[in-house]
């Protein structure tokens, strides 16, 4: 592992009851912090809970863009840090210290769906040649090889389930090869990597659980069993077209 605990310290000044700092999975941060326990993270929450504004500040604390890429393009965006970005701190292993220590020694990526086909240009793939879920995996193959903390935002939205199978297999390599995952994801797929952390995010702030007892877990499972359970509630079957008037 790299980094071992995260945490953010806001001065007494900051207005507390405005973004991004009213969010609770960031208040949770910023009162109790959050330690990282398995080589391979997940955060797993509705959109809206703040995950992303999670992953992306745990990016910009490693020194990642926060648009997205490797760390050999250190603010190639010249975007200015997130508010969190600004604050957060990342305690650092015994293993992570000696790659933090330097530049040179740092190894890290960051994806995130929005600006990955920019990210992976930027990186020397072509994207334009594949589709956008091969990309995804291109840049896997190619740039998530050696030990380094590697963020991920909602990496399963441009992949199908084949292609979700075969990154979970490359996360499970990275892992064991040294590297160290920090995902924020909706795919029960992805979360159900054996040995991975999983942390729901939602209005209690940050809280461990298990795959099983995950929310969106529940809900699959139900949907793909019955899914009218879920359709009648969203579908209005009781309404015919007006007919034309002649």
């Amino acid at each position: 592992m790299i980094i071992d605990r995260v945490h953010a310290h806001v001065p007494a000044d900051v207005d507390k009851a405005r973004w991004p700092w009213s969010v609770p999975c960031v208040s949770h941060l910023t009162t109790h912090g959050l330690s990282l326990t398995a080589p391979v993270t997940f955060l797993v929450g509705e959109n809206g809970s703040g995950k992303s504004t999670l992953v992306e500040a745990i990016a910009e604390g490693f020194g990642l863009d926060p648009w997205g890429g490797s760390h050999e393009w250190r603010y190639a965006s010249h975007r200015p840090k997130s508010p969190l970005g600004q604050r957060i701190r990342l305690d650092a292993t015994r293993n992570g210290r000696r790659m933090m220590a330097s530049w040179a020694a740092r190894q890290g990526f960051f994806l995130r769906a929005e600006t990955a086909l920019d990210a992976l240009d930027r990186e020397g793939f072509t994207p334009d040649a594949v589709s956008h879920g091969e990309g995804f995996l291109a840049a896997f193959r190619g740039k998530f090889g050696r030990p380094g903390l590697y963020v991920l935002d909602e990496p399963e939205a441009a992949l199908s389930f084949g292609s979700c199978l075969e990154l979970l297999g490359h996360i499970d390599r990275l892992a064991k090869a040294g590297g160290q995952v920090i995902c924020a994801t909706h795919s029960p797929l992805l979360t159900a990597l054996p040995g991975a952390d999983i942390v729901e995010v939602g209005d209690h702030g940050l809280r461990r659980t298990a795959w099983r007892d995950l929310e969106l877990v529940d809900h699959w499972r139900r949907y793909l069993a019955d899914p009218q359970l879920y359709l009648r509630h969203v579908i209005d079957r009781g309404r015919s077209p007006s007919p034309r008037t002649r």
